[in-house]
């Protein structure tokens, strides 16, 4: 039986690449800052190295008391240091990085991803040579820090955000010790710290267990009658359970002062801001969005007109931001969008950009990296927000999720409220909503003209024919 001739396997054609011809030629490395130091900052001791020959040992070991601190800064100026950089976990590097920022340094605070050492055993004394050596050759970037007066507008933002949630816990543990009573209040109330609960729970601490007196207190707004609310107040009240409660009411009220006190705190370092505008020249615009009752979490003063007038643009006017969620971005942030290059930059920064893992020029993984950056975290919660919005944002989220998964979706929309929230600010625009078909006709364009593309690379032509 005679074999089939086989044909040659065809061999690929290895064409070569043509590169752009505007590549950029690399440089020597050549030493940029002379005058670097390099700190590698912990709890107890702060390693730092100076360039060779500024001193008879060019790394030392420092106390991270403050006199140690006022040493450092000392010893680095007798070395004729006029830069530094330092590398640091958790918050030990605030303080000796103000102290050198008012000495007259350049301070970078680097992230410790960028200084991976180079094979071998890794210790402190190598770590700051590393530092410095990467910042003399300019192979280091600074991590963003706003200016100081966001910075302190931000540290009291976050301090209060820790006071909200101390407060949640005490109200769960007020839920608990009613549990444990058997008093179903929960069920009857959508809110045990609305009008109706707290009395109910005041009146239940001070001695009165009466179910028919305690239902007493129903408000009109209510959707439980006040029989419905008797039957869940007929428990077992223990004493042991009933100081629990009591506890738990006492520490609510001592957070909730708290948070007063930080909120006036907070009103007194926006009255120091120098405002962008003049809110007598260009007044506040009303607000498109619906007046709604102030939550419980929500400051007494007029927070929106204070953002208004440090940032010189209306952030709560974009679909999904209130005003809570504009301090939190603006005191992560500042006001200054010069501090990123482009938009781009900016989402980046705050992990709302894919980044593609490629090899072989193909992308062969992609995903967003993960961040604790709270504006990052306001900007998804105000997207999450978005689902039931008739608005371009909500429009655009809803076609995201049909088309990627909520999570996904959340992400998206997220980073498009970054992009317009940077535009806004640097070039000082408002915000008009284009309604909620704006983000589904751009959809529908792109469609047509892939379609009128495909049509031409096949010979054919594609005619629009309105329907009858």
């Amino acid at each position: 039986m005679s074999k089939l001739s086989q044909s040659p396997k065809r061999r690929k054609s290895h064409q070569r690449k043509e590169l752009p011809q505007d590549i950029p030629k690399v440089d020597v490395l050549k030493q940029i800052n002379i005058n670097a130091a390099g700190l590698d900052i912990g709890d107890d001791e702060i390693y730092a190295a100076v360039p060779e020959g500024r001193d008879k040992e060019s790394v030392r070991v420092f106390g991270t008391f403050t006199v140690n601190l006022n040493s450092l800064a000392d010893w680095l100026e007798a070395c004729e240091v006029t830069t530094v950089a330092m590398e640091s976990t958790g918050i030990y590097w605030i303080s000796i990085y103000e102290i050198l920022e008012a000495r007259g340094f350049q301070v970078y605070l680097v992230n410790a991803k960028h200084i991976k050492n180079v094979t071998g055993k890794k210790t402190d004394i190598l770590d700051c040579q590393w530092i410095q050596q990467l910042h003399t050759y300019g192979l280091l970037r600074a991590s963003f820090r706003p200016p100081d007066d966001i910075a302190a507008l931000r540290s009291l933002v976050r301090h209060r955000a820790n006071l909200i949630r101390s407060v949640s816990a005490e109200i769960q543990h007020m839920q608990k010790a009613l549990q444990l009573m058997n008093l179903k209040l929960t069920n009857v109330v959508s809110d045990i710290t609305g009008l109706t609960g707290m009395c109910i729970i005041r009146d239940i601490i001070s001695g009165v267990h009466d179910p028919e007196t305690l239902a007493k207190h129903r408000d009109s707004r209510c959707a439980k009658g006040r029989d419905e609310i008797a039957l869940s107040l007929q428990g077992n009240y223990k004493a042991e359970h009933l100081f629990e409660l009591k506890q738990s009411l006492e520490a609510y009220d001592f957070y909730q002062g708290q948070i007063r006190r930080c909120d006036e705190q907070i009103e007194g370092i926006y009255n120091a801001f120098q405002p962008q505008v003049n809110i007598n020249e260009r007044p506040l615009p009303s607000s498109r969005k619906k007046r709604r009752k102030p939550k419980d979490n929500e400051p007494d003063f007029d927070l929106r007109s204070y953002l208004y007038q440090i940032a010189g643009v209306d952030l709560t006017e974009i679909d999904g931001v209130n005003s809570l969620t504009a301090q939190v971005v603006l005191s992560e942030i500042g006001t200054d969008m010069s501090k990123w290059a482009t938009v781009k930059h900016f989402t980046s920064w705050l992990g709302l950009c894919p980044h593609n893992d490629k090899t072989g020029g193909k992308v062969i993984r992609t995903c967003t990296h993960k961040t604790q950056n709270r504006a990052s975290a306001a900007l998804r919660m105000a997207a999450s927000a978005l689902s039931h919005s008739h608005s371009a944002l909500g429009g655009y989220y809803r076609r995201m999720r049909a088309k990627l998964g909520s999570p996904e979706a959340v992400t998206a929309t997220a980073h498009k409220l970054a992009r317009i929230i940077y535009a806004m600010l640097k070039d000082q625009t408002e915000y008009h909503d284009p309604g909620e078909g704006h983000y589904e006709e751009q959809a529908r364009q792109r469609a047509i003209k892939n379609l009128k593309h495909k049509a031409n690379q096949l010979g054919f032509r594609l005619i629009e024919v309105t329907a009858p």
